[in-house]
């Protein structure tokens, strides 16, 4: 009988670090991660606290991310005057979003501004044939390029400490409508905006023993391995192919959130 039960759990854990994996491959490309991994830990995982499964969930994905932006950083050349200002804000803002969220009763009311949001990203990028295929230079002012990163930082890291799906999709999105990138750097871009916003978060749950370590190390791995295979693939084939996986993860989280609505589910 303990045979079959250690047979069930390894299995269960194969199951988990593969779609680990897979959320680290589809995220350092384009953000929404989370559709994958975060689903399958409530699914094979139901034993579990709430808090203990965001913890879990953010743990591997920080870890994922930290190989993407590393990835990124040693083949592209990131914009670090453009990056400074929205850095300590998008740390500031998860860190507040992450308070925030002990205090909201039920998140679900954001459901359907979040779809309303993420629609009309989908919509531009798609209408918009030539958006983020190649750099556009937008001279900015110095006082406007510190006012939209702190904004950008601020906005999408309070958005990520409270509800998190699509984070990386609205980062990307910003970088290339409010600067100008091309969809490649904007990844870039976005992955090391991502990992700050995630180090507020994780902080919180690490310091109140949330993370579940025997689950979160191996699905670690699994995410850093799918991160490295996902970055490595959007250097080589550029911002077309970028773009394409774009517009299908973000098709995707909105058929996902709005199935979430209440009444849906």
């Amino acid at each position: 009988m303990r045979d079959i039960f250690y047979f069930g759990a390894m299995l269960t854990l194969v199951a988990l670090c593969f779609f680990a994996f897979l959320a680290g491959f589809v995220d350092a490309m384009v953000g929404g991660g989370g559709l994958i991994q975060l689903p399958a830990l409530f699914i094979l995982q139901p034993q579990l606290a709430l808090t203990q499964t965001l913890a879990t969930n953010k743990m591997a994905n920080f870890m994922g991310t930290l190989v993407a932006a590393a990835r990124y950083l040693n083949r592209t050349k990131p914009n670090w005057g453009l990056l400074a200002p929205a850095l300590p804000a998008a740390f500031s803002g998860s860190l507040c979003g992450a308070l925030l969220v002990h205090w909201i009763n039920d998140k679900s009311v954001f459901l359907p501004i979040i779809i309303c949001a993420l629609a009309a990203v989908l919509l531009y990028t798609v209408y918009q044939r030539e958006l983020g295929l190649h750099p556009k230079d937008k001279p900015l002012s110095k006082a406007k390029g510190y006012v939209y990163g702190v904004s950008i930082g601020l906005a999408i890291g309070l958005y990520d400490g409270v509800i998190g799906p699509g984070t990386g999709s609205f980062l990307i999105f910003a970088f290339i409508v409010v600067y100008g990138n091309d969809f490649l750097h904007a990844s870039a871009h976005a992955k090391i905006v991502n990992c700050v916003t995630n180090i507020a978060a994780l902080a919180l749950f690490i310091c109140k023993g949330a993370v579940v370590w025997s689950t979160a190390l191996p699905m670690a791995a699994a995410n850093m391995l799918g991160s490295y295979a996902g970055a490595h693939i959007a250097l080589q084939k550029g911002s077309k192919l970028v773009r394409v996986f774009f517009i299908v993860v973000v098709t995707a989280l909105i058929v996902k959130l709005v199935l979430d609505l209440p009444g849906l589910s």
